[in-house]
């Protein structure tokens, strides 16, 4: 299929989403993405398959339709094999299980951003309280010389058993500009590298291939992915980190053969599978990839999409005075640093995000950094609707 140009007009295919408030302007897409409305008829799927299966319904499950999203991430990262994916209800289950594969008997030392997500560094922070992990945490602005401080660090700081960091930093949406040379220059034996691709997956073209060999990347479905909460993936490189202490007795699929006096580990990517999960997530995101395959949609055209939206929501803005929403005040000011949404940073973000929500407008905020984001679900009309509502 011939791909179209973006912005398109894909809002029917958001219908039962985007009529469900009246009146509501959804700017967080970032944040909470709609669903495309074939995801509910795949909710319902879910349900009908376990009363028509019962018991047999994990053969459906792990058969059929883990393989088809298996097979979709492969191709939307370009990975060389769907085999070296796992699934679990979130990704913070794989940080865990990652922290247990690191050396016992001493506190783990983490390379990693001020930029990273709120569950990733409580994680760590509380283990650090504990001495259970020294962090070594670089700073992420100026973010011309983030990559460059990064890689020094991890060369100067001595041991580093885990480097952990995002493709996109959720709080700036700045976006790492060359995973490859990033991973390559990181390299150490007994050292795993981790692309956290919370805000990267489905929003920016991924290409996993160079380094699939020794990186691991995370991400799921709540975000651009569309597919909504309980589903989050991990592709592991072969043979790194074969037996994580932190395991589910999913985890012995494709293991059960063999010897049975220790715990035995599938040497896919499913050896960091956890246990017994909701399923609903798996089907919906299954629907998603389905209908961007039917359409012609991948990362480039979400990105493109956003971009577009993303052009004209800043060109209106400068006549509209705003305190708060103006570009002067943009984290990330250039559009191939950031990921598929704007972050503002002003001293007032907490009350003017209060103030747009009064008002009918989505956003969310970090402490000074109010986020705007556009998804798929947008249209130029969306964008018009929005600087209205800002201008009244």
């Amino acid at each position: 299929m011939t791909k179209r140009a973006f912005p398109r007009d894909l809002s029917q295919h958001f219908s039962l989403f985007r009529q469900a408030a009246a009146g509501r302007l959804h700017v967080a897409a970032h944040s909470h993405h709609f669903w495309p409305d074939v995801t509910r008829a795949a909710q319902l799927r879910c349900w009908d398959d376990a009363a028509r299966l019962v018991d047999d319904k994990w053969g459906e499950v792990l058969g059929p339709v883990w393989s088809r999203v298996a097979a979709g991430l492969a191709r939307h990262l370009n990975l060389p094999s769907p085999e070296s994916l796992a699934l679990a209800p979130n990704t913070h289950e794989f940080v865990n299980r990652l922290l247990s594969c690191c050396a016992p008997g001493r506190p783990v030392r983490i390379l990693t951003s001020d930029g990273e997500f709120h569950s990733f560094r409580r994680q760590t922070q509380r283990l650090a309280e504990e001495g259970l992990v020294e962090l070594v945490i670089v700073p992420a602005e100026p973010f011309e010389s983030f990559t460059a401080r990064f890689v020094a660090a991890g060369r100067e700081a001595g041991r580093i058993d885990l480097v952990f960091v995002s493709q996109v930093l959720f709080n700036s949406g700045y976006a790492l500009p060359d995973l490859p040379g990033l991973v390559e220059a990181l390299v150490a034996p007994d050292r795993l590298i981790v692309i956290d691709g919370y805000h990267g997956f489905l929003a920016r073209p991924t290409d996993l291939a160079p380094i699939a060999d020794r990186a691991f990347y995370l991400a799921g479905g709540y975000k651009y992915a569309m597919g909504g909460e309980g589903i989050g993936f991990l592709h592991s490189p072969p043979g790194i980190a074969p037996r994580p202490r932190n395991t589910g007795w999913y985890a012995a699929f494709g293991a059960l053969a063999g010897p049975q006096d220790e715990v035995a580990y599938a040497e896919s990517g499913w050896r960091f599978m956890g246990a017994t999960f909701d399923p609903s997530g798996l089907y919906r995101f299954d629907a998603v990839l389905s209908w961007m395959a039917e359409h012609g949609i991948d990362a480039g055209g979400a990105q493109a999409h956003a971009q577009a939206l993303q052009a004209l929501f800043l060109a209106g803005l400068p006549a509209l005075r705003h305190p708060v929403l103006a570009p002067a005040n943009l984290v990330v000011a250039h559009a191939a640093d950031r990921g598929n949404f704007l972050t503002f940073r002003h001293e007032q973000a907490a009350a003017c995000h209060r103030a747009l929500h009064e008002a009918g407008i989505i956003t969310d905020v970090r402490g000074d950094r109010l986020r705007v984001g556009f998804g798929l679900y947008h249209t130029e009309g969306d964008i018009a609707a929005l600087l209205e509502r800002l201008r009244g």
